[in-house]
């Protein structure tokens, strides 16, 4: 695999070479040079050190690596916008060339390569480049409050302007500063929220990875209290285990952190939220998700005791829990929290438009919908994993205040 990798790229690396030659001569040929073979070996050594040192999976990554990583993506997306013009005019220049080779009958000059297509594909290049590098050193560590407001005819009035704060997907092994996690969660206790809710992953793969921040998460409070849900990286999948037994053992870690930060872990159960003699019910489920992703929700187990009007929200994880089994349930759920999508940590999100290449994948991924009289709301993750930063989909504290229709 590795093999394969690097002659992709190294062909990738021939290909922008031949467009470089094309649009630069001497001195200026030579400078661009120097900086394209840095790139190069930086995407080498970052893929290099991703098979090294990721032998247990992106459980525990630490700067250095993370900013090699980050570069190593934003040079070969950046290279593989500059080969997207080249490519199409050689298609062009191949088809003409043989259409005029059969004209004429005889030989004919392949036309050379148009320096404004390799002076636009340069243009276009620029773009890509900087944003990822934003992504990488700034973007994945600028953490964004998004605020709704959602208003219920049959929320108690006690309840009414009572304050959500949700987080989710917080991978903490991808983390490398211990300020931007402090950074993230000063902001979250800025909004001053009634209940804090944490939705899923909160590591990678291994209990370790948390181990440094569970002081730092059990400082913050709710006056209504904190609670939890599992996602799918926390029950340690995406690594190789020898022992299964270890595996039973690392998950229980996990689940203990919970307790230890201060956060009530509900696996497939409810609690009562009560406020000034009244109440609502918040419901909790494992990870529930479409196959490869482990489908241990159950949701019935989780809503036992729970009346048919009581005022109902529940944390589940994966967002396709709530089209493939919560719309369609009997009990009807006023508002689902999910996270996991990350919203691909790549888009573009803006008030009145939106889009990323996970919405392809998943009809839910980012923010607020609504279906059925029900709503569900999809966190775009606090942390990161994989591609070390954050282009055009912020990492997100999400603050919902609910509002009794009078």
């Amino acid at each position: 695999m590795l093999a394969t990798l690097f002659i992709i790229l190294f062909l990738l690396e021939l290909y922008v070479f031949m467009g470089l030659r094309s649009n630069f001569q001497g001195k200026a040929l030579t400078i661009v040079m120097v900086i394209d073979v840095f790139m190069f070996l930086t995407t080498i050594a970052a893929f290099i050190s991703m098979f090294s040192f990721y032998s247990r999976g992106l459980s525990v990554t630490i700067g250095w690596i993370n900013i090699l990583m980050g570069l190593s993506v934003a040079f070969t997306v950046t290279k593989l916008v500059y080969a997207i013009p080249l490519l199409l005019e050689d298609i062009y220049r191949v088809g003409n060339y043989i259409v005029q080779l059969f004209q004429s009958g005889g030989s004919h000059a392949f036309a050379s390569r148009r320096k404004f297509v390799t002076t636009a594909g340069l243009a276009l290049a620029s773009i890509p480049l900087g944003t990822f590098l934003h992504g990488v050193f700034i973007g994945r560590y600028s953490f964004r409050v998004f605020r709704e407001s959602l208003s219920f005819d049959d929320l108690p009035e006690a309840f009414d302007g009572f304050k959500i704060a949700q987080i989710s997907d917080v991978h903490s092994g991808s983390f490398d500063s211990m300020e931007a996690m402090k950074k993230g969660l000063d902001l979250l206790m800025e909004q001053k929220p009634d209940i804090i809710l944490f939705t899923g992953d909160l590591v990678n793969n291994l209990s370790e990875e948390f181990d440094p921040y569970i002081n730092l998460f059990k400082s913050i409070s709710a006056p209504f209290g904190k609670f939890s849900v599992l996602g799918n990286h926390d029950y340690g999948l995406y690594i190789p285990w020898n022992d299964k037994t270890k595996q039973e053992e690392n998950l229980n870690r996990i689940k203990a952190h919970h307790p230890a930060m201060g956060f009530d872990l509900l696996n497939n159960t409810n609690r009562l939220i009560e406020k000034n003699g009244q109440s609502i019910r918040l419901v909790g489920v494992e990870n529930w998700g479409r196959p490869p992703f482990p489908p241990h929700g159950d949701i019935d187990k989780a809503l036992e005791n729970v009346g048919d009007k009581e005022f109902t929200i529940l944390m589940s994880h994966d967002p396709h829990h709530w089209d493939d089994i919560v719309l369609k349930h009997k009990k009807h759920v006023h508002l689902t929290l999910s996270g996991h999508t990350h919203g691909m940590q790549m888009g573009i999100d803006l008030p009145d438009f939106k889009w990323s290449p996970v919405s392809l994948r998943y009809k839910r991924w980012a923010g607020l919908y609504k279906e059925l009289g029900q709503y569900i709301y999809v966190n775009r993750g606090f942390g990161h994993i994989g591609f070390p930063g954050r282009v055009g989909i912020m990492p997100e504290i999400t603050i919902i205040e609910l509002k009794k229709k009078f």
